[in-house]
């Protein structure tokens, strides 16, 4: 999910405000209002909220006003105070098997008590920052353990369907299913069947009648459906009960063993964490994807921890069930088009308007039709994506060894069985390498496959052995790690095989990313070539010039054995040798040499790698998505902090990444002719300015603060001067006590310049929406505007977020795409 801020098509074309960016103005403040997409959505939430609160209450065993209670909480706690806007929370399907087993064990005031102490937790492990730390338990026990909670509701609940009621373990309820079979009720299972058959048909509705019936939720038409029907067919079946909530019970002290007490905490916070973040991050990538999405607020994970923890404190407090992250009602809330967390804080104001007022038609639903609604939702709880993903991965074992572990034993014992499962693998991985040795025209391959640790050292030395004296080799490591043991080993036969005149050529899918080993082993000789001279150069990308440890002195220019056409090209030969082919070669600087040696190694490394692709752009066109504005700083290199190629990026370099706005006096229309091409000819799609720390125009324009206080957009008399002028607004920005400062997310700005450099990206984008080209796209809504900032020294980059307190530059995380 995108973490920039798209300029809205509306926003105002002024380069100057006197009040934050997004914010009315001071003294027209509105009240409260809520926007139609937001109540639509809280409408859509709240008809299928409704029936699955009973439901899940009624199997967990809890008062059926139990889940009400957790849904209005869940709604109205954890929407205000939560970090994820557009989630719904509530009483979920993962936490049943928990909660039903702590009911059993304990009684329901003591549940409760369970869920207050849970939420306690959740609001210690949010002040601990520890959220994004959930998001590191493997995908194969999470999705294992929802998995066995699924099959764990569904076969609890096919006993309610059939007409009578399920045993505490799914052993027993298996135990007991023939038996229900043979004395089931027809009457309830006419309308779970009924109720099913719904669930199933309704989404599926064709035409264009069908596309308008299935705005309303399947959930409700499925229950409201057997409920009209059981009253008009008179059917005795056993109902909703809804006792007075005068007699509602409360939370009470815990009582019980202290183990297992602290054993049905930790499950209900695990499941209630977990559960709430992953829905948190799910609900992020729903939210960018949808058309026509906006810019969209990235969830703080840490404080929706937090405000799960204190809707559970609140819910546990007043009677309720456990709250956590509910993904069928937040991708309803999504695909209704919500637009803020007052979608869900009304969803919640709905719960507590029909808990008050609707209980007549509520204690007329059959409890089979709630049954089946919730067996439904726990069969797709055992999702076929997810066993494909994970088989795919490999780590089917790891989500089998789970599932059935919370199916058998319970919740938390099957998270450490999977937990347990998923350590062995990886220590199987670890310790299983495969090393093969063939011959294809004289050239010896001799392939490890996975990770090289001193286990793997018999088996490659009889491989390496195999290698006869003299011959070519290549040593192909298919893996990432190497230890000391191998290392030294795989050294010691190189070292053996080129002194008695063979050719060794190490190679793997991380050349130059050495693990455990020097950059000797990764830079032995190949064929025409010495080793450690420029023609065999292995230095990692992106070292600058002054770092590289492959150059040798250049022999005198007399020198008898250097020979030119040894060399793969002739510019090469001349740095190599000293023979220069002209007179100006000969007079080359050190610079000019490092610049030649450059270009001679792109040639003979990168230019067979990419010439393919550059000559179908130098067919077709190029055809960039992005425009990207920086400063020309040497230090920002575009193509490696944005992981692009040839043709991804239309490049905007001056001092100060600078946007002049339109009609400045300039004198230099570059940037101008650069946005109205990049807009109007090759139809970018998004704009980002990217700033940078240490950025010596932004001291510059400090300094002129200094010294001229009253004018820091003063003309100037040299060019540099006359260009800086156009900071000045930024300056100013920054001087406004008025405008909310941006800044990074985590940490103040290190100091001034810091805090000038962040104000003066937002400030560019400011600039941008002022020239006709971008303001008519934005319009149209064909044009994006971003912010970065790139920390040179911390090699980090920040994306500018509009977040509630304001504009904030939020830490790009190596983890972000893959979760």
């Amino acid at each position: 999910m995108s973490a920039c801020v798209p300029a809205g098509a509306t926003e105002p074309a002024h380069t100057e405000r006197a009040h934050p960016p997004h914010s009315p103005p001071p003294g027209r403040r509105r009240g409260f209002r809520v926007a139609s997409a937001d109540l639509s959505a809280a409408v859509a939430v709240f008809l299928i909220a409704l029936p699955l609160s009973l439901g899940i209450a009624l199997t967990t065993g809890a008062p059926l006003q139990a889940g009400l209670v957790a849904a209005a909480v869940g709604g109205l706690v954890a929407g205000r105070l939560g970090g994820s806007p557009l989630q719904v929370s509530g009483p979920a399907a993962g936490l049943t098997v928990v909660t039903a087993d702590v009911i059993h064990q304990y009684g329901w005031r003591t549940t409760c008590a369970v869920t207050v102490l849970a939420g306690l937790a959740q609001l210690g492990l949010g002040c601990l920052r520890v959220a994004r730390g959930a998001l590191a338990v493997s995908p194969a026990i999470v999705h294992g353990m929802l998995a066995g909670i699924g099959v764990t509701i569904a076969v609890a609940q096919a006993h309610i369907v059939l007409g009578g009621e399920p045993q505490s373990s799914v052993p027993d309820n298996l135990r007991a299913l023939p038996a229900q079979l043979a004395g089931l009720d027809p009457a309830a299972l006419a309308m779970s069947v009924l109720t099913l058959a719904v669930l199933l048909l309704w989404p599926r509705l064709p035409g264009r009648a069908g596309h308008l019936l299935r705005r309303v939720p399947a959930a409700l038409v499925a229950v409201a459906g057997a409920t009209a029907i059981a009253a008009a067919a008179g059917l005795v079946l056993p109902l909703v009960d809804l006792p007075s909530w005068r007699s509602h019970a409360l939370a009470g002290l815990p009582e019980g063993p202290v183990l297992g007490l602290v054993a049905a905490v930790l499950a209900t916070t695990l499941v209630c964490s977990v559960q709430s973040l992953l829905g948190a991050v799910a609900v992020d990538k729903l939210a960018s994807a949808r058309p026509g999405a906006g810019h969209v607020v990235r969830s703080d994970l840490d404080r929706e921890l937090l405000g799960q923890g204190a809707a559970n404190v609140v819910s546990g407090t007043l009677g309720g069930l456990p709250v956590a992250g509910v993904a069928v009602r937040s991708t309803a809330n999504v695909h209704a088009g919500a637009v803020s967390r007052n979608s869900t804080m009304l969803h919640g104001v709905l719960v507590v308007a029909a808990a008050l007022l609707l209980v007549p038609l509520l204690e007329l639903i059959p409890l089979a039709s709630l049954a089946a609604l919730v067996m439904a939702v726990g069969i797709r709880m055992v999702s076929l994506h997810h066993i494909r993903t994970v088989t795919r991965h490999r780590e089917v074992l790891v989500y089998a060894v789970t599932a059935l572990g919370v199916i058998s034993l319970g919740v938390l014992e099957g998270v450490a069985l999977g937990i347990a499962a998923a350590v062995g693998v990886a220590l199987h991985r670890l310790t299983r390498t495969r090393i093969t040795h063939t011959e294809e025209d004289g050239v010896h391959h001799v392939h490890v496959r996975g990770q090289l640790t001193f286990l793997a050292v018999p088996r490659l030395s009889r491989a390496l052995h195999l290698v006869p004296q003299g011959a070519d080799a290549v040593v192909a490591l298919d893996g990432s790690f190497m230890d000391h043991a191998a290392y030294e080993t795989l050294q010691d036969w190189q070292s053996t095989h080129t002194a008695r005149g063979g050719t060794v050529e190490i190679t793997g899918r991380r050349t130059g990313v050495r693990i455990a080993e020097p950059g000797a082993l990764a830079s032995g000789p190949v064929p025409n070539g010495e080793p450690g001279t420029s023609g065999d150069c292995r230095c990692r990308a992106w070292t600058a010039w002054r770092n590289h440890q492959c150059d040798r002195p250049s022999p005198a220019p007399d020198d008898a054995g250097a020979r030119p056409d040894e060399t793969l090209e002739s510019g090469e030969a001349a740095l190599r040798t000293g023979r220069a082919l002209s007179a100006p070669a000969r007079g080359r600087t050190p610079g000019g040499r490092q610049l030649a040696r450059g270009l001679s190694t792109f040639q003979r490394r990168t230019a067979p790698l990419v010439r393919g692709e550059l000559a179908r752009l130098a067919r077709e066109g190029q055809r960039p998505s992005q425009l990207f504005l920086t400063c020309a700083d040497s230090r920002v290199v575009t193509s490696m902090i944005t992981s692009s190629g040839p043709g991804d990026l239309f490049v905007v370099r001056n001092v100060g990444n600078l946007v002049p706005p339109p009609g400045a006096e300039s004198g230099d229309d570059s940037v101008a002719a650069a946005l109205e091409y990049a807009v109007d000819v090759l139809a970018v799609r998004s704009i980002t300015v990217c700033g940078h720390s240490g950025c010596g125009a932004m001291q510059a324009l400090l300094d002129s603060r200094t010294a001229s206080p009253a004018s820091p957009a003063a003309p100037a008399a040299t060019p540099l001067g006359r260009w800086l002028r156009h900071g000045g607004p930024s300056l100013e920005r920054l001087r406004d006590t008025g405008t909310s400062a941006p800044r990074l997310a985590g940490r103040p700005p290190a100091d001034d310049v810091e805090q000038l450099c962040l104000t003066n990206v937002v400030q560019q984008l400011e600039h941008l929406r002022a020239h006709e080209s971008v303001a008519h796209a934005l319009k149209e809504g064909s044009l994006e505007l971003h912010g970065v900032y790139f920390h040179v020294g911390e090699a980090q980059a920040y994306l500018l977020a509009e977040q509630e307190e304001g504009r904030v530059f939020d830490r790009v995380r190596d983890v972000d795409l893959v979760v």
